[in-house]
């Protein structure tokens, strides 16, 4: 991985091998020299002037990853900053190592998997609201899953904000991106549950919604809801129930969205219900070997 042990060492940091990269941003195995504890570190470099906007949300996720302490949320432990002559010229974020796979990279789930990673993450969403705060970029690559736990973290909270504020400017990964990121309005709880909708549908069909900021000039300005097909039109054995509740969280009209996050967790409560309840059901049916 390396030449030489000035990228083996890294301040008080060991590097073990990298896990992962972002925006700008190399993600390794480390250990924290100081407390012998392994870690995520995220290690930014400054190399050009744009790189000042993935600096501010370093600082951002250190922040929140502090401030926030859920079992589905991320922490964040140390931020260290490596000054040049004028400017900070590297910064070396030390997180909670979670041994898991993003939903993009990870293996393809079943039904029930999907409505307990997602009821997971709606908790998790749920935390953070309580907290005054909203995520504004879930989407699969921010939502790691352990796939022998079936645990989860969200993680990347760089984008994170107070709920109301509105941004200077677009924020958001285009195919998950609310119609509130796009316009510049103020976030609030709803733009994370069009997210988590927009994310869902992902897990469900392999499909991306149509956004505010789509991928073909010509397709600027459609209404997600009439240019958007259904889950369960795509893919049959997706429960109905389901299928209208990810495209609630997809309405372009915040305010036909549900209402929080919790009343997202109970409705996928009572779809887990009903089909382990069915699995039951069937089990019991079975015809018995003699």
């Amino acid at each position: 991985m390396a030449k030489s042990n000035d990228i083996l060492n890294v301040g008080s940091f060991s590097l073990i091998k990298r896990i992962g990269t972002g925006a700008r941003s190399t993600i390794y195995l480390a250990a924290d020299l100081q407390d012998h504890n392994q870690v995520a570190l995220k290690r930014v470099i400054f190399e050009k002037p744009e790189d000042l906007r993935i600096f501010d949300q370093v600082e951002t996720e250190y922040r929140m990853g502090r401030r926030i302490d859920h079992p589905y949320v991320r922490k964040c432990y140390k931020l260290k900053k490596k000054r040049g002559m004028f400017r900070v010229k590297e910064m070396l974020l030390s997180m909670e190592h979670f041994d898991g796979l993003s939903l993009e990279d990870g293996p393809s789930l079943s039904l029930l998997d999907v409505l307990l990673v997602f009821r997971m993450v709606a908790t998790g969403l749920n935390a953070m609201h309580q907290q005054g705060y909203v995520h504004c970029d879930i989407k699969p690559n921010n939502i790691l899953m352990n796939n022998e736990s079936g645990s989860i973290k969200i993680i990347d909270l760089g984008q994170s904000c107070r709920i109301g504020t509105t941004k200077q400017r677009i924020q958001g990964t285009p195919d998950y991106i609310a119609p509130e990121q796009v316009r510049r309005k103020p976030m609030g709880p709803k733009t994370d549950i069009f997210n988590l909708g927009a994310t869902m549908y992902w897990a469900l069909t392999g499909g991306n919604i149509p956004t505010l900021i789509p991928k073909k000039r010509e397709s600027l300005g459609l209404v997600v809801p009439k240019t958007c097909r259904s889950p369960h039109e795509i893919k049959k054995q997706i429960p109905r129930s389901l299928s209208n509740l990810v495209m609630e969280c997809i309405k372009e009209d915040a305010a036909k969205r549900p209402p929080n996050m919790m009343t997202i967790v109970s409705r996928l409560d009572i779809m887990v219900h009903d089909l382990v309840g069915d699995k039951m059901k069937v089990g019991k049916n079975a015809p018995k070997d003699n």
